[in-house]
């Protein structure tokens, strides 16, 4: 009887498939102390959206601040089947943060970091960009996925002359920045 439905099922055109939700949480954010979280649903056969959000509200020793948060929505088309081996992801990403204090010493794509060790930097950001990725499928439900994105922020921002201070030294500056957007190593659970 169990067949014969199936059968019939596959014959009007509707289909039961495994793999439409999954969990995931990135590795990179993990080490960097990043609560992050995501789900990714399928779509169609070879679509899915894919929403993670960040959270860090840590202050370190001497006032160091690196807080923010942010959600990275991404629209994905998988070459095979979803969930499973190479993707194209085309994100969005937009949030806050609070920074400064931080020893950066370099320059990154247009952003002074070293500017961080004295000031204080309180914006938001908004932006889109594109991703290549790779899920690995470790087990029946667990994967590994890397992904690397490019694209374009814009961010307005408050400068403030020292960490821990409330005088504000500059208001409503902008920057535009292109480069890397997304970074994931991904541990996956797969229902």
């Amino acid at each position: 009887m169990k067949r014969l439905l199936f059968v019939l099922l596959s014959c009007i055109g509707l289909s039961v498939s495994a793999q439409d939700v999954a969990v995931k949480s990135n590795l990179l954010y993990d080490a960097a102390l990043n609560i992050n979280g995501g789900v990714e649903f399928g779509v169609t056969p070879k679509w899915t959206v894919d929403v993670t959000a960040n959270y860090n509200n840590w202050t370190f020793s001497e006032g160091k601040r690196w807080k923010n948060w942010f959600l990275q929505p991404e629209a994905r088309y998988w070459f095979c089947d979803r969930f499973a081996g190479h993707f194209l992801g085309f994100h969005l990403h937009g949030g806050k943060y609070n920074m400064g204090g931080i020893k950066g010493g370099f320059n990154l794509l247009g952003s002074d970091l070293s500017k961080l060790e004295d000031n204080r930097y309180q914006g938001w950001f908004a932006g889109a960009g594109v991703g290549y990725g790779y899920s690995f499928i470790l087990g029946m439900h667990w994967n590994l996925e890397l992904e690397i994105g490019i694209g374009y922020a814009f961010t307005k921002f408050d400068r403030y002359e020292c960490i821990g201070c409330g005088e504000r030294q500059e208001t409503g500056k902008t920057h535009h920045y292109v480069g890397p957007t997304k970074a994931a190593v991904n541990l996956i659970y797969v229902f």
